[in-house]
């Protein structure tokens, strides 16, 4: 296969589109059934690989001869992508020692320890956002009423910034992960969102406070460990990219799974210790970063019976992968009993995402209470009505309208 290849393709270009927000494209079935195969992108019209195999992804995440890293010339990028996304980048696109490197920085001040003490106050930012939509007119947008702000104040609070940039990072996060977005779009979104990082590490250094980003300066100080104003913007960058919009999707998308199965809302009232494991199945059906693990071959590697050869793009396609039945009986239904972090929802190897822990704590604490305080809560459309982030880096919903 020619990895720089523009040819028309035969059928529609990838991404494709689910048939439901929690089934597959009516493509997978048949890529699953290759495990590896050739598709061309949107925008680019670039053939490269997909993996669907849950075992041959997780393989391929462990393997040296693969490169995260933006500024290959055939990374593959589904959308027409300005010139910063290839160089304006976080520790996710580094490789090696750089990565292991950047991320321990980052991971000084984001243990899962320091996690679980944030969750007093996640609950009380729940609970705020909960009384605002209570005090709201139904129909409301659940999606952006709580979805949106909810992860938004929690990240926020972590790196030290203001209330009044919450809507600012909201919209830029928009237009960075969402599927609407032209490469205009997404460059202007990006300068800006690059200028108000630097300018928030400028003051975190004149005026530390109790902030995550100060935090991080003070325990290198302490560590003695050499650190550059560039692994602190790749932190917050990260944080901020990763900690918002991701959490928000799964929020409204989960939220309308537990909707359309009210018995899963019924049992994890009646047993809360049900609420994690029913989390972690939430994701694994979700799969929100479906087409977000993209990887490029640095050298010749045979991999499901495919040779995909040096500087090919590759996708490893974790929505197929989550519903593979030898590794996941019953892969569509959400089954509490199973619980299990196997799933690829957030990643595999060194790529591993840094920020789950505090996914998953925002996750249990959204539908320990969301039911609770709202029981009578319902769909406002059908969900087949509601439209979708087809496209999107990061998979959700545009609007989730609900009543009680």
């Amino acid at each position: 296969m020619s990895a720089t290849s523009a040819e028309a393709p035969d059928a529609a270009t990838f991404p494709y589109k689910r048939t439901c927000p929690f089934s597959q494209p009516a493509e997978y079935p048949e890529m699953v059934e290759k495990d590896v195969s050739e598709v061309t992108l949107s925008g680019s019209g670039l053939r490269i690989w997909t993996v669907t195999g849950y075992h041959t992804i997780r393989q391929l995440l462990t393997d040296p001869r693969v490169s995260a890293s933006r500024k290959h010339a055939n990374f593959p990028f589904y959308f027409i992508a300005p010139p910063e996304f290839r160089t304006e980048t976080s520790f996710i696109g580094y490789d090696g020692e750089e990565h292991s490197r950047t991320r321990r920085k980052a991971a000084l001040t984001f243990t899962n320890r320091q996690v679980q003490r944030l969750r007093p106050r996640i609950e009380e930012i729940v609970d705020e956002y909960l009384d605002r939509m209570l005090a709201m007119t139904p129909v409301v947008d659940l999606h952006h009423a709580f979805s949106l702000p909810v992860p938004m104040t929690v990240i926020c609070e972590l790196l030290g910034i203001p209330d009044d940039k919450h809507d600012f990072f909201i919209k830029h996060g928009t237009a960075l992960l969402g599927g609407h977005s032209s490469a205009e779009e997404r460059q202007a979104a990006i300068v800006e969102v690059n200028a108000y990082v630097d300018d928030l590490i400028q003051l975190k250094k004149r005026e530390p406070g109790d902030d995550l980003l100060s935090r991080a300066m003070a325990a290198y100080e302490e560590s003695g460990e050499a650190y550059t104003d560039r692994d602190l913007f790749n932190m917050v960058r990260l944080l901020m990219n990763g900690g918002h919009e991701t959490t928000a999707s799964q929020i409204s998308l989960g939220t309308a799974y537990l909707l359309e199965h009210p018995e899963l809302i019924a049992r994890m009232k009646a047993d809360p210790s049900l609420v994690k494991p029913t989390v972690e199945e939430l994701v694994r059906i979700a799969t929100i970063g479906d087409t977000a693990v993209p990887r490029v071959a640095l050298e010749d590697i045979e991999i499901g019976g495919q040779t995909i050869r040096k500087g090919d793009g590759i996708l490893c396609l974790g929505l197929a992968a989550n519903r593979d039945p030898e590794v996941f009986p019953e892969p569509d239904e959400v089954i509490p009993e199973r619980g299990s972090r196997k799933h690829l929802g957030f990643g595999h190897g060194v790529h591993h995402c840094i920020g789950a822990d505090l996914a998953r704590l925002e996750l249990e604490i959204v539908w320990s209470k969301l039911f609770d305080r709202i029981p009578t809560l319902a769909l406002a459309k059908p969900l087949l009505e509601i439209p979708r982030k087809e496209g999107a880096v990061i998979y959700g919903l545009w609007e989730l309208p609900v009543r009680w």
